[in-house]
């Protein structure tokens, strides 16, 4: 099992950038496909993006498309999501997942999450 910690959050105005990481344990963290989800106060956990196990490929929710970026180094065992023009609906923890199922992203992004979670890292995007 691959152990996660997400990190890079912050307090932003809007307009600004942020860049998320998310550093995985565990000698099979290539074999697997990452995700970030996000959730805010009061509302349930929503998929922001994903990618496959050798990068080349990515899934991105609709909210984020064009501004997010998600990408991964498997030399590092680390995934980022490069996150620009960040807007104040932005705001919530993000998750990092590993999923070893290794599906296409696009399944995994409208699927059920499923493998090992990180602890979070709050973004908050002021106006």
């Amino acid at each position: 099992q691959v152990q996660l910690v997400e990190s890079g959050g912050g307090l932003v105005q809007a307009g600004r950038s942020l860049r998320l990481s998310c550093a995985a344990s565990g000698r099979t963290f290539g074999s697997y496909a990452m995700g970030w989800f996000r959730q805010a106060p009061g509302k349930e956990r929503e998929f922001v993006a994903a990618i496959s196990w050798s990068g080349g490929s990515t899934y991105y929710a609709d909210s984020v498309k064009g501004r997010f970026t998600i990408s991964r180094d498997n030399a590092k065992n680390t995934v980022y999501l490069q996150m620009n023009s960040l807007k104040p609906e932005d705001t919530a923890g993000y998750y990092c997942n590993a999923d070893p199922r290794a599906l296409p992203p696009r399944e995994y992004g409208l699927g059920i999450p499923f493998g090992s979670w990180g602890q979070g890292t709050q973004v908050t995007v002021s106006s």
